[in-house]
């Protein structure tokens, strides 16, 4: 696999997002989840994401679990900020002792003595970005940390917080039905040398077309509360990616494929990483870096799916509340 730079950090060009093996998308199966894992490293990934939010915490002891014999591999990335209250009650916390805790009990979790890449998960409202940035800076100093990045920012603490310390990264959703990061957010990025991970690349799975109905998900998936998978939205998102599923056929490749060859082609100060916790679907996604998009295809591409073209919001209005735009 091809490498790509994320600041100064070298990576994959395609990551793995680990979230799906322990929750959210229905039953997971730690035995081919850690397969999974591996079978990436194979391939040449070497960006896996994590979050002490996901589970809480089981799924980084899962890849703690996974990589504990190959960590030379791996560079490892993890999230902190979401304090999960309960099954459904969060809170955003980026205040100092909180990120030195977090970072110590993470680094616990996986099993390692630093971590290659920290992300404050979501921008906490109540805490100037300077503090919480401050606090990861020191972690870089204190060797836990390499390099630190934010998931979810907008533009103008991405600015306050490249002052304080140098990002290597923002983590945002980006995909063919999400395209918001261009209204700004890549720009800059790219004017401060910030690269950029691309988290639901496939639009939660929508965009592989394996998703036909409702009913396809599973009672506890956390997509059937997301207003892009419900009601009529549902049935005008399919239309969207019965498009790309024709657009894929033509040219012989994966629908998935097809979806993440565009978000490859958008820049290569991008890394997308898809989540999966099947081999199967690993091997697939990693086949769409040999998909080569020509500028026609590219130019049909976004006459399907042009800015805006998702029929409802991304979250559930409380969720997109933690966005900071």
């Amino acid at each position: 696999m091809h490498k790509r730079k994320l600041r100064d950090l070298e990576v994959g060009a395609i990551g793995l997002g680990c979230m799906g093996m322990s929750e959210f998308y229905g039953p997971g199966d730690e035995r081919e989840s850690i397969a999974t894992i591996h079978r990436a490293l194979e391939l040449g990934v070497t960006l896996l994401d994590t979050a002490d939010m996901y589970g809480p915490h089981t799924n980084e002891q899962l890849v703690g679990r996974a990589i504990s014999d190959r960590r030379d591999k791996v560079v490892l990335a993890t999230k902190f900020g979401i304090v999960r209250t309960s099954e459904t009650a969060r809170a955003i916390n980026g205040k100092a002792d909180y990120v030195r805790q977090a970072c110590e009990a993470s680094l616990k979790r996986l099993r390692v003595d630093h971590i290659d890449l920290y992300y404050q998960h979501r921008v906490d409202p109540q805490t100037p970005i300077e503090e919480t940035v401050g606090a990861m800076a020191d972690l870089v100093r204190a060797g836990k940390v390499r390099y630190i990045g934010l998931s979810e920012a907008g533009v103008d603490t991405i600015r306050r917080a490249n002052k304080e310390h140098p990002i290597t990264a923002l983590q945002t959703e980006y995909s063919l039905w999400t395209r918001d990061p261009e209204d700004g957010i890549l720009q800059a990025c790219r004017e401060l040398g910030i690269g950029f991970v691309a988290y639901s690349p496939l639009g939660r799975g929508f965009l592989t077309g394996q998703i036909k109905k409702h009913e396809d998900l599973a009672p506890d998936d956390f997509r059937r509360f997301s207003p892009r998978f419900q009601g009529d939205n549902f049935w005008k998102n399919l239309k969207l990616v019965d498009h790309l599923t024709a657009l894929a056929a033509k040219k012989s490749v994966a629908p998935s494929q097809l979806a993440l060859a565009w978000v490859l082609s958008r820049g290569d100060d991008i890394v997308p990483i898809p989540g999966t916790k099947r081999q199967r679907w690993l091997e697939e996604n990693v086949g769409a870096e040999q998909v080569t998009l020509t500028p026609t295809e590219l130019a049909m591409i976004d006459s399907i799916a042009p800015k805006g073209v998702a029929a409802g919001e991304r979250y559930p209005a409380q969720v997109m509340s933690s966005v900071n735009r």
